[in-house]
């Protein structure tokens, strides 16, 4: 299912969006029409519409698209990217007219399980947005995967973890779980567990995960996923504080689309 501004895309509007590759999106796991943190996420299609196109989206239109191209019962996994079909690379700055478009997908049935990291030096461009330009966070997954481990996990030039590829990065030292104090994208995962579960945030270098007990991953498709190692430190995968983060991520209220 895709649609655009609540038809049927076209080829031609999806082909403007790859070949340029200038939007911003959000996705989440939906189930019988229902998210968690669902206002979370519209708020960040809105801000990050200013951010990119200067212009403003309702809330009430992006539910009603969602709506129309989201299964009404069972799981799926939604996208909502925003775009202009007009955009010219030659003149980005008139792009002033975001389109919405809506695809879902099947979700993943089977839970995630315990993956690998290598940390890797690099910034997204404006980390604080969720752009569709995934080259380089893919580019350094692939490295990582070529080389051993399951994804890549980025650290700024001054040696201080900051996100996943396509997630969040939290830690527990044995008293508290700790966010990464650093330039990345807010999730709304990690959004939703910091208001549910006691944390601290703060300043972490690579060399602090030898310290840690416990490393996770959060986004909106796989909820809490528990990391076994990152480059040579092992982490203990079934360490309970990866169950109570997944209660208390279960236990935030869904919201009606």
């Amino acid at each position: 299912m895709a649609q655009l501004n609540g038809r049927p895309v076209t080829v031609e509007e999806l082909a403007k969006l790859a070949l340029t590759n200038y939007g911003h999106f959000t996705s989440f796991r939906i189930e019988d029409g229902c998210v968690r943190g669902l206002g979370l996420h519209l708020d960040r299609l809105i801000r990050d519409c200013r951010e990119l196109f200067g212009a403003d989206l309702d809330a009430g239109r992006l539910r009603h698209h969602i709506r129309n191209a989201a299964p009404a019962t069972g799981t799926a996994t939604v996208r909502v990217t925003v775009f202009d079909p007009a955009i010219d690379p030659g003149s980005p700055d008139l792009a002033r007219d975001p389109h919405t478009l809506v695809t879902a997908r099947a979700a993943a049935g089977s839970a995630p399980t315990a993956f690998t990291a290598r940390t890797t030096t690099y910034v997204r461009d404006a980390p604080e947005v969720k752009s569709v330009g995934l080259f380089g966070s893919l580019h350094h997954r692939r490295a990582a995967r070529l080389n051993g481990f399951d994804d890549a996990l980025f650290a700024d030039p001054t040696g201080h973890v900051s996100e996943g590829a396509t997630w969040n990065i939290g830690l527990y030292d044995g008293s508290d779980v700790i966010w990464p104090d650093a330039a990345c994208l807010s999730g709304v995962t990690m959004r939703l567990l910091r208001q549910a579960h006691r944390h601290r945030t703060m300043r972490v270098r690579v060399s602090d995960l030898a310290g840690m007990e416990a490393a996770f991953a959060t986004n909106a498709a796989i909820g809490v996923r528990e990391i076994s190692r990152i480059d040579g430190v092992a982490f203990h995968p079934a360490h309970p504080i990866i169950e109570a983060l997944r209660t208390a991520y279960a236990a935030v209220p869904p919201e009606t689309i």
